[in-house]
């Protein structure tokens, strides 16, 4: 622990994204894909040309696996010792931050397949601000203990450094 006064060093605690299941009907849509396309390739029926099915497997792979892959890494969690920030977006970036030391409420909702991976969704509200939802959160109970220790800890700091400001305030 820093001594009274003194700002404590920010330490990374975790970082990740969303849990990758999110990504199994992409992986899935990609290997029927590539089995199709090397199944018909130069076995196509008259009227079709193998430039068609090859331009259709593109449009498919582009839409239905590559872009969900996108959207899927450019969301990223970070927890720090001081802070919680969100960031997501292709073009151009979002970042929300919430802070351990104004305290915030910790809510976990998990479905039944996200119960069978051990994800959830963690939503957190400090009352004033709109919650900050971090959706299929790996570990989710992992992460839910780690938040509500570094509340506890961050005001217990908090309430220690305002203690020794008072109490150096009135002894001068």
């Amino acid at each position: 622990m820093p001594p009274p006064g003194a700002p404590a060093e920010e330490l990374l605690i975790a970082r990740f994204r969303g849990h990758a299941r999110a990504l199994f009907w992409s992986a899935l849509l990609l290997i029927v894909v590539f089995g199709g396309t090397a199944y018909l390739y130069g076995n196509l029926p008259d009227g079709f040309e193998n430039w068609m099915l090859l331009t259709a497997a593109s449009a498919l792979i582009l839409f239905g696996v590559l872009i969900p892959y996108l959207v899927w890494a450019s969301r990223s969690y970070t927890v720090t010792t001081r802070r919680v920030i969100a960031r997501h977006g292709l073009g151009s970036r979002q970042r929300r931050e919430m802070s351990h030391v104004r305290g915030y409420t910790i809510g976990v909702r998990r479905g039944i397949v996200q119960r069978m991976w051990g994800a959830g969704t963690i939503s957190l509200s400090n009352g004033v601000d709109t919650p900050l939802r971090m959706a299929n959160v790996p570990n989710v109970t992992l992460l839910h203990e780690a938040l509500a220790d570094q509340i506890e800890v961050n005001q217990i700091l908090a309430h220690r450094d305002a203690q020794s400001m008072s109490g150096s305030d009135t002894a001068q």
